[in-house]
């Protein structure tokens, strides 16, 4: 067993033990959020805020490329439609997941639909290259808007399955999203502060993984951690738990693509 995984066992087991922390409400959590970005070394926080430094913006150098690739039968580029991306594309990251045609969409499964919908063409694997350098380069078309996610009549159903998800207990630690991220934000788990949980940096490269990283894979990294049976990439449960998290999160300003330890 991985020494991380550890950490992680021991310490949720320690969480499980614990019981409430009664001066954690979700109201309170609305008033004082905080993005993990609070919680790095200054060292990290310079590693995002200089591209010159940030590691992710190679591949928000080769989502450029792709941008103007034309693939598929149709023989269309991205660029095509959308023309500029650091036009077209300003605030979209901000405002996924939506429902479109009726589906939940995530902006990964987005970039796929036009794929398979606009250029007939093949849809690009969760955590490969291109698509990650692609929502990567979409993503930092948002940087510094806020998130503009809300609860409305098309997600509503989509909303409160994922609010479900959170608070549900999962896995054999039966521990859920909230126990740590709400009630024990700020606190420290095997050495590392306990962050409250928001997705306004992703992707993000992360400095444990040495890539890029989506926020569907550190959801699954987090439910290997409490022993907990793994949500498939691109799958609905995936879509609605992201929903969520980007509603508890509205208002706060994008940092795509961000750096954590």
């Amino acid at each position: 067993m991985k020494k991380q995984s550890l950490l992680i066992l021991i310490g949720c087991i320690a969480l499980a033990l614990w019981g409430p922390v009664a001066w954690s409400t979700t109201d309170a959590l609305l008033v004082n959020r905080q993005s993990s970005y609070e919680l790095m070394s200054s060292e990290n926080k310079a590693m995002q805020d200089d591209p010159s430094l940030n590691p992710a913006m190679f591949w928000v150098g080769d989502g450029e490329q792709l941008w103007q690739e034309k693939a598929g039968n149709k023989n269309l580029a991205c660029a095509s439609c959308h023309n500029a991306a650091q036009k077209s594309m300003r605030g979209v990251a901000a405002s996924f997941p939506k429902v479109m045609n009726g589906k939940l969409q995530t902006l990964e499964g987005q970039i796929n639909s036009c794929r398979v919908n606009r250029q007939n063409s093949s849809t690009l694997a969760y955590e490969s290259k291109n698509l990650l350098s692609l929502t990567a380069l979409i993503a930092a078309q948002s940087k510094g808007m806020p998130i503009v996610v809300k609860e409305t009549a098309q997600n509503k159903v989509f909303l409160q399955q994922g609010r479900q998800y959170f608070y549900k207990r999962m896995g054999q630690l039966n521990l859920s999203c909230a126990q740590c991220h709400e009630d024990r934000a700020g606190l420290k788990l095997g050495g590392s502060y306990i962050p409250q949980g928001h997705p306004n940096a992703y992707p993000i490269y992360r400095l444990e993984w040495q890539t890029l990283g989506s926020l569907q894979r550190r959801l699954r990294n987090c439910m290997s951690g409490v022993r907990a049976q793994q949500f498939e990439y691109g799958s609905p449960e995936m879509a609605q738990l992201e929903l969520f998290l980007m509603w508890r999160a509205r208002g706060m300003p994008m940092e795509s693509p961000g750096v954590r330890p």
